[in-house]
């Protein structure tokens, strides 16, 4: 089990130098990744930040933190500013980035631009999304004319520092979601809310056990499975129930509404749960 943080980049974490002071005092303390939601939530009445220059602020803040979103709608970005913006900042971390993608589960973040908020028009563009921004990470020219996306002869550069890919992590708990996390290299699962947790470790491991199965005919490389929560500090025994179930990485939920920001650094100074 590895340890790292969910910051919810809204509200009072609309403020980036908060941010950052969570992405210091988390590296200080041992944590090992910093992962911030990318939401437009001005949209319903609460102010949020851009996670792409929130966390090119931690980058520069630290040494070795991985960083990342947890998750970027990719369906309302358009793939080839994202895959630029992924690798502009893996390069400025020295290959520390972690890139989180998923449908986007707030409609109103959509339809109030216009844009369309039908799940399967969403689920096609975040498919044939990833497959033109991991195509384009490749180096090679790239050709591709799909239902929403066109690319004509594009050879992207720089390129990531990881190789072949930035890693790729699907959030969501529907089966889709775990089809396609099985497909891409991690899997992040909410398991708790403002109350506690609320996905007991044994229905992770059940779910684990199901993507397992679907990853059976895909690459064997490492995958990871993410799984965020609330801790009372090191010595609670919430995270090895989850790491029994098969989770990788335990990811502290950091969030306004959990506590005020002095609370919230003394949670992640003190440290990661073990």
């Amino acid at each position: 089990m590895r340890y790292g943080i969910s910051a919810a980049s809204l509200g009072e974490y609309a403020e980036p130098s908060r941010v950052v002071e969570v992405a210091q005092a988390a590296e200080a303390a041992g944590w090992e990744a910093l992962l911030v939601w990318d939401h437009l939530a001005y949209v319903w009445g609460a102010p949020s930040a851009d996670p792409w220059v929130v966390l090119a602020a931690a980058a520069q803040a630290t040494v070795q933190l991985r960083l990342g979103t947890a998750v970027t709608p990719l369906p309302r970005r358009r793939p080839a500013v994202v895959a630029g913006a992924v690798a502009t900042l893996d390069r400025l971390s020295g290959g520390r980035v972690i890139f989180g993608a998923g449908l986007g589960g707030v409609p109103e973040e959509f339809t109030a631009f216009g844009e369309p908020a039908d799940t399967r028009d969403r689920a096609a563009m975040l498919d044939e999304g990833l497959a033109v921004i991991t195509s384009l990470w490749s180096g090679q020219p790239v050709r591709h004319a799909g239902r929403f996306y066109q690319v004509d002869g594009v050879t992207m550069a720089p390129l990531p520092v990881q190789r072949p890919r930035v890693p790729v992590w699907i959030g969501g708990t529907s089966p889709s979601a775990r089809r396609r996390a099985a497909r891409w290299d991690g899997w992040i699962i909410n398991c708790d809310d403002e109350q506690g947790m609320t996905v007991p470790p044994a229905e992770v491991a059940a779910e684990v056990a199901a993507v397992t199965t679907l990853r059976r005919a895909c690459d064997d490389g490492r995958f990871d499975v993410a799984v965020t929560g609330v801790s009372a500090g090191p010595g609670d025994p919430v995270a090895a129930a989850y790491a029994q179930a098969g989770a990788t990485w335990w990811l502290e939920h950091i969030h306004g509404r959990r506590g005020s920001h002095a609370s919230m650094l003394a949670r992640v100074s003190a440290g990661p749960p073990v």
